[in-house]
């Protein structure tokens, strides 16, 4: 079954809004863990709007299923990488004052920058994961870069889903199709929901991991974190 990883940023959001320490982000991750999460999530941004580098510190030796830690690979990633040793890194293109995650690498013209990237990760993390769209191109360039999985970025397929779901899946199933040849495996986020989600694990049944953080914790307002974490993971399953 496709494994669930709780990005926990909103959490920390929430927290330094109103300063303190509250909601707690490692009680958090615990909890999620506690409810059937069996990864967390971080990404955290150079100016530590919402998870700060000494909550990565504190996560790294605390919790017990896979961390990922997501992130532009600038000086300041790559030193994170090197002290907390997540048995996942992510590698996404974001520029420092991005809101969220809006596109995938182009591969193909930073391949050698990613290649040289992805050997120096892989020796602090255990798995190494490229961020990308759904382009035959980006798909083939990242194989080469020595990177082990891809994360596709679902943004499209989720604001297209309840248009015309099939056509909004199908690049992603062609580009996955592809990556498996290539020997790549495969994650996919963002935008991912309760809607959304089981048709995406149906089409693509060999998705290894999913990184959802505001579905859920929009979600757990409503129904409460337990009981969300539990309706996403029996959307997993096929």
């Amino acid at each position: 079954m496709t494994r669930l990883s709780v990005n926990i940023n909103k959490f920390a959001t929430l927290r330094n809004s109103r300063g303190g320490d509250k909601p707690n982000v490692l009680k958090a991750a615990l909890d999620c863990e506690r409810f059937g999460a069996q990864g967390i999530t971080v990404h955290p941004r150079p100016d530590e709007r919402h998870i700060r580098y000494d909550d990565v510190m504190v996560l790294k030796d605390a919790i017990s299923t896979e961390f990922n830690i997501e992130g532009y690979p600038d000086k300041r990633y790559l030193g994170i990488i090197e002290k907390a040793r997540p048995a996942q890194a992510t590698l996404v293109p974001d520029a420092p004052d991005a809101l969220t995650s809006n596109s995938g690498w182009d591969t193909v013209k930073h391949k050698d920058m990613l290649r040289d990237l992805v050997a120096e990760i892989k020796k602090s993390a255990g798995r190494v994961s490229i961020f990308v769209d759904p382009i035959p191109e980006m798909i083939e360039a990242a194989a080469e870069t020595g990177a082990e999985r891809i994360e596709f970025y679902t943004e499209p397929y989720a604001r297209n889903y309840h248009k015309n779901r099939e056509k909004a899946v199908e690049d992603y199933v062609k580009c996955a199709t592809l990556a498996k040849e290539l020997g790549l495996t495969i994650n996919a986020g963002h935008d991912l929901d309760l809607d959304n989600l089981n048709y995406l694990i149906r089409r693509i049944p060999y998705i290894e991991e999913v990184s959802i953080g505001h579905g859920i914790v929009c979600d757990a307002l409503y129904y409460g974190l337990e009981n969300t974490i539990q309706m996403y993971l029996r959307q997993l399953k096929i």
